[in-house]
Formats: C-alpha cells, structure tokens, sequence
C-alpha cells in the first residue's frame, strides 16, 4: 500500500479524504515539527503540503523533509500562488503546485503521471466522463462513481486474499486485506473492513485465518 503525509490537516482534509478512498495509507500533520516527526519515523511515497503559511514555509519545509531523509514525491497545493510561489517550491523539490480547491481530475492526474497511485487510471476517466466537478458536486458525484468501482473491484480484491490464504503468502495475504480494508472503510462498508483488518492483523504474526476468509466471502456477498 502506498503511503501519503498530509501537512496541514484542515486546508489539505479533501486531498486526505480522496487518498484514503483510493487506498492509501493517509497520515496528518497540523505543521513543520509534527511532519518532521512523522517523516522521521516513516517512509512516504507522496508528501502534499498547502501553501496557507505562505509559500516560503512552505519551501522551507519542502527542504527540511529533504533533509531528514525523505524521499517521497513532493506535492503543494494553494488558494492564491504567484510566478514566483511556484518557483519557490519547485526548486525546493515540489513536482506541482495543485490550485485550492483541489479538482479531483487535477490530482488523480498527478497520482497516475507522476507517484504510481493504485487504481487511479479507472477512477480518472470516470471524473473524466461525468465532466469537470467541483465544491459539493465532486463529493456526491465521485462517491458515487468510487461505489461503482468499488464494486466492479470486488470481485478481485477477495480472489487476492483467497490466494493468499491458499498458497500461505502471509505477505500477500495482509498487503491485499490491508487495501481492502482501507477502501471498505471508507467507502461505506464497515464489515468488510473490520474482517480484513482481523484477515492483516493474523497475516503479520504469520497466521492464515481461513475460517476469516470464508467469513469475509460472506460479509461481502460474494
């Protein structure tokens, strides 16, 4: 599962809620010294900062996370960024400087061009086909396309930790009911959620809980 650090958890929460709907591993931080911390004790594969302190905290912050040894994509997002906003985080390692409020089909975008995001080619030619979304629309319209995909997913994602089970890949088993589980979560489904994060939780001390598998076929209608 790939892994996402959120700075400034009240301007960037749409950013964090459309990351964990698509099945990332979303963690907050509400400034510097807490995203510091955090990337100190974790490695990221995508680190979305908003400009809302002004873009030269928010470059300098850039360069700090560089400098503690993160290695994640680096993105920024902000209400109002001048020429000069943009050049500043670009040289500080920003690959973007997203526009507030963040267009869903702008960031997925970048998921799929740019950090490798799960399943985000699917999701963006439906945004893509129902036209340009934006405020309140994007919420009701994209939760509604996400429960479409979700579904259409299903089938698969069981099918992974069935395998998983099967051959004994403990790995496989808890990497494939971790996604679920997120997803499910999220999406609405908190039963499917809680047997596949019993499914993880058995998987890492190596335990294969066939008998959790069979119940998740069931709490999924499958």
């Amino acid at each position: 599962m790939l892994s996402a650090l959120v700075v400034d958890a009240a301007g960037c929460s749409r950013i964090a809620d459309l990351l964990r709907l698509f099945g990332w591993d979303v963690r907050e931080a509400t400034g510097t010294r807490d995203a510091l911390g955090l990337a100190r004790r974790h490695e990221f594969d995508l680190v979305v900062a908003d400009l809302a302190a002004g873009a030269a905290e928010g470059a300098a912050l850039l360069r700090r996370l560089r400098l503690v040894g993160c290695r994640a994509h680096l993105l920024t997002v902000a209400g109002e960024a001048t020429t000069e906003d943009r050049a500043a985080v670009a040289a500080a390692g920003a690959l973007a400087c997203l526009p507030k409020p963040v267009d869903a089909g702008l960031l997925l975008d970048f998921l799929r061009g740019r950090a490798g995001g799960p399943d985000t080619a699917g999701i963006l030619e439906e945004i893509r086909e129902v036209g340009d979304l934006h405020d309140e629309d994007v919420d009701a319209d994209l939760m509604d396309r996400l429960q479409e995909l979700y579904a259409s997913a299903l089938p698969g994602r069981l099918s992974a930790i069935a395998d998983g089970a099967r051959t004994g890949n403990a790995p496989a088993l808890a990497a494939a009911s971790t996604a679920l589980a997120g997803t499910s979560a999220q999406l609405g489904h908190p039963d499917v959620a809680a047997v596949c994060q019993a499914i993880t939780q058995d998987a890492r001390r190596g335990i294969l809980a066939h008998d959790l598998v069979v119940e998740l076929h069931a709490v999924a209608g499958a």
